[in-house]
Protein backbone atom coordinates (compact mmCIF):
# COMPACT_ATOMS: atom_id res chain seq x y z
CA UNK A 1 0.00 0.00 0.00
CA UNK A 2 2.85 2.40 0.84
CA UNK A 3 4.55 1.58 -2.46
CA UNK A 4 1.46 2.65 -4.45
CA UNK A 5 1.20 5.90 -2.47
CA UNK A 6 4.88 6.61 -3.19
CA UNK A 7 4.36 6.10 -6.92
CA UNK A 8 1.30 8.37 -6.91
CA UNK A 9 3.26 11.05 -5.03
CA UNK A 10 6.17 10.83 -7.53
CA UNK A 11 3.69 11.05 -10.42
CA UNK A 12 2.04 14.10 -8.82
CA UNK A 13 5.45 15.81 -8.38
CA UNK A 14 6.43 15.01 -11.98
CA UNK A 15 3.14 16.42 -13.31
CA UNK A 16 3.50 19.55 -11.15
CA UNK A 17 7.02 20.16 -12.53
CA UNK A 18 5.81 19.55 -16.10
CA UNK A 19 2.95 22.01 -15.72
CA UNK A 20 5.29 24.64 -14.26
CA UNK A 21 7.76 24.14 -17.14
CA UNK A 22 5.02 24.52 -19.76
CA UNK A 23 3.70 27.63 -18.00
CA UNK A 24 7.20 29.16 -17.93
CA UNK A 25 7.63 28.50 -21.65
CA UNK A 26 4.25 30.02 -22.42
CA UNK A 27 5.03 33.13 -20.39
CA UNK A 28 8.42 33.56 -22.06
CA UNK A 29 6.65 33.56 -25.42
CA UNK A 30 4.49 36.55 -24.51
CA UNK A 31 5.50 39.44 -26.70
CA UNK A 32 4.51 41.87 -29.38
CA UNK A 33 4.71 40.97 -33.05
CA UNK A 34 3.46 42.74 -36.13
CA UNK A 35 3.62 41.91 -39.80
CA UNK A 36 3.69 45.02 -41.96
CA UNK A 37 4.44 45.26 -45.65
CA UNK A 38 4.25 48.96 -46.47
CA UNK A 39 7.62 50.71 -45.89
CA UNK A 40 5.97 53.95 -44.71
CA UNK A 41 3.76 52.02 -42.33
CA UNK A 42 6.74 49.93 -41.19
CA UNK A 43 8.62 52.86 -39.68
CA UNK A 44 5.53 54.14 -37.84
CA UNK A 45 4.46 50.65 -36.73
CA UNK A 46 8.02 49.70 -35.77
CA UNK A 47 8.31 52.76 -33.53
CA UNK A 48 5.09 51.87 -31.70
CA UNK A 49 6.07 48.21 -31.47
CA UNK A 50 9.57 49.16 -30.30
CA UNK A 51 8.10 51.22 -27.46
CA UNK A 52 5.72 48.39 -26.52
CA UNK A 53 8.57 45.85 -26.59
CA UNK A 54 10.73 48.07 -24.39
CA UNK A 55 7.92 48.42 -21.89
CA UNK A 56 7.25 44.66 -21.88
CA UNK A 57 10.82 43.41 -21.86
CA UNK A 58 14.20 45.18 -21.81
CA UNK A 59 15.79 42.60 -24.16
CA UNK A 60 14.39 42.36 -27.70
CA UNK A 61 15.59 41.73 -31.26
CA UNK A 62 15.06 43.23 -34.68
CA UNK A 63 15.63 41.63 -38.09
CA UNK A 64 16.79 43.46 -41.22
CA UNK A 65 17.30 42.33 -44.82
CA UNK A 66 17.86 44.08 -48.15
CA UNK A 67 14.63 44.84 -50.04
CA UNK A 68 15.82 43.13 -53.24
CA UNK A 69 18.33 40.30 -53.58
CA UNK A 70 19.47 38.89 -56.92
CA UNK A 71 19.11 35.13 -57.36
CA UNK A 72 22.42 33.45 -56.59
CA UNK A 73 23.50 36.15 -54.11
CA UNK A 74 23.60 35.42 -50.38
CA UNK A 75 20.34 36.08 -48.57
CA UNK A 76 21.82 37.70 -45.46
CA UNK A 77 19.52 38.34 -42.54
CA UNK A 78 20.82 40.78 -39.92
CA UNK A 79 19.62 39.90 -36.40
CA UNK A 80 20.29 42.49 -33.68
CA UNK A 81 19.55 42.06 -29.95
CA UNK A 82 19.04 45.26 -27.95
CA UNK A 83 19.24 45.74 -24.18
CA UNK A 84 17.35 48.81 -22.95
CA UNK A 85 17.78 47.90 -19.27
CA UNK A 86 20.09 49.61 -16.79
CA UNK A 87 21.78 46.25 -16.14
CA UNK A 88 23.34 43.42 -18.13
CA UNK A 89 20.77 40.98 -19.54
CA UNK A 90 21.13 37.41 -20.86
CA UNK A 91 19.43 35.40 -23.60
CA UNK A 92 19.75 31.82 -24.78
CA UNK A 93 21.62 31.69 -28.10
CA UNK A 94 19.75 28.52 -29.08
CA UNK A 95 17.26 29.21 -31.89
CA UNK A 96 19.02 32.43 -32.90
CA UNK A 97 21.67 33.35 -35.50
CA UNK A 98 24.21 33.56 -32.65
CA UNK A 99 24.89 29.85 -33.09
CA UNK A 100 25.38 27.82 -36.28
CA UNK A 101 22.13 26.83 -38.00
CA UNK A 102 21.11 23.95 -35.75
CA UNK A 103 17.37 24.47 -35.53
CA UNK A 104 14.43 25.97 -37.40
CA UNK A 105 13.80 29.29 -35.67
CA UNK A 106 12.55 31.19 -38.72
CA UNK A 107 9.50 30.78 -40.92
CA UNK A 108 10.22 31.72 -44.53
CA UNK A 109 7.15 31.98 -46.74
CA UNK A 110 6.61 33.12 -50.31
CA UNK A 111 3.89 35.57 -51.35
CA UNK A 112 1.41 32.68 -51.77
CA UNK A 113 1.91 31.76 -48.09
CA UNK A 114 3.84 28.57 -48.93
CA UNK A 115 6.51 27.77 -46.37
CA UNK A 116 10.02 27.16 -47.72
CA UNK A 117 11.53 23.84 -46.66
CA UNK A 118 14.09 24.01 -43.87
CA UNK A 119 17.21 22.09 -44.93
CA UNK A 120 19.44 22.71 -41.90
CA UNK A 121 20.32 20.55 -38.94
CA UNK A 122 17.91 19.87 -36.08
CA UNK A 123 19.93 19.58 -32.87
CA UNK A 124 18.69 17.66 -29.87
CA UNK A 125 19.04 19.75 -26.73
CA UNK A 126 19.54 19.03 -23.07
CA UNK A 127 17.19 20.89 -20.79
CA UNK A 128 17.60 23.22 -19.08
CA UNK A 129 20.17 24.97 -21.29
CA UNK A 130 23.64 25.03 -19.71
CA UNK A 131 25.21 28.35 -18.68
CA UNK A 132 27.45 28.25 -21.79
CA UNK A 133 24.36 28.63 -24.01
CA UNK A 134 23.60 32.15 -22.71
CA UNK A 135 24.95 35.40 -24.14
CA UNK A 136 25.33 38.61 -22.13
CA UNK A 137 24.26 41.97 -23.50
CA UNK A 138 25.59 44.95 -21.57
CA UNK A 139 23.27 47.73 -20.43
CA UNK A 140 22.11 50.03 -23.26
CA UNK A 141 24.11 47.94 -25.77
CA UNK A 142 23.34 45.63 -28.69
CA UNK A 143 24.79 42.56 -30.41
CA UNK A 144 24.42 41.65 -34.09
CA UNK A 145 24.76 38.40 -36.00
CA UNK A 146 24.12 37.61 -39.66
CA UNK A 147 22.82 34.38 -41.17
CA UNK A 148 22.69 33.34 -44.85
CA UNK A 149 19.21 31.89 -45.31
CA UNK A 150 20.30 29.98 -48.43
CA UNK A 151 22.34 27.69 -46.16
CA UNK A 152 19.18 26.44 -44.42
CA UNK A 153 16.13 27.16 -46.59
CA UNK A 154 15.08 26.08 -50.09
CA UNK A 155 14.81 29.59 -51.53
CA UNK A 156 15.25 28.93 -55.24
CA UNK A 157 12.57 30.76 -57.23
CA UNK A 158 12.20 34.49 -57.82
CA UNK A 159 9.39 35.72 -55.56
CA UNK A 160 8.65 37.92 -52.57
CA UNK A 161 9.47 36.19 -49.27
CA UNK A 162 8.53 37.04 -45.68
CA UNK A 163 10.64 35.98 -42.70
CA UNK A 164 9.15 35.59 -39.24
CA UNK A 165 11.12 34.73 -36.09
CA UNK A 166 9.56 31.77 -34.24
CA UNK A 167 12.33 30.88 -31.76
CA UNK A 168 11.16 33.10 -28.89
CA UNK A 169 10.11 30.17 -26.70
CA UNK A 170 13.71 28.98 -26.49
CA UNK A 171 15.71 32.22 -26.69
CA UNK A 172 13.33 34.39 -24.69
CA UNK A 173 13.73 37.20 -27.25
CA UNK A 174 10.84 39.28 -28.53
CA UNK A 175 11.31 40.19 -32.20
CA UNK A 176 9.88 43.50 -33.35
CA UNK A 177 8.36 42.45 -36.70
CA UNK A 178 8.62 40.26 -39.75
CA UNK A 179 10.76 41.32 -42.73
CA UNK A 180 10.28 40.83 -46.46
CA UNK A 181 12.49 40.79 -49.52
CA UNK A 182 12.17 40.18 -53.23
CA UNK A 183 14.36 37.42 -54.66
CA UNK A 184 14.75 38.67 -58.24
CA UNK A 185 16.25 37.14 -61.36
CA UNK A 186 19.45 38.56 -62.74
Amino acid sequence: MHHTAGIKFEYFCHMKKSILYVAMLALSACGVKTNTTNNAAKSTDSTAVLEAARAAKPLFAKMQIRDTIKTGDSVLLKFTVYNTADSTQHFCKWHTPFEPLMSKYLDVKNEKGEEMNYLGAMAKRIMPPPASSYIKVSSKDSLTSNVDLLKAFAITKPAKYTITYVGQNMSGLVVIDSVSFVYAGR
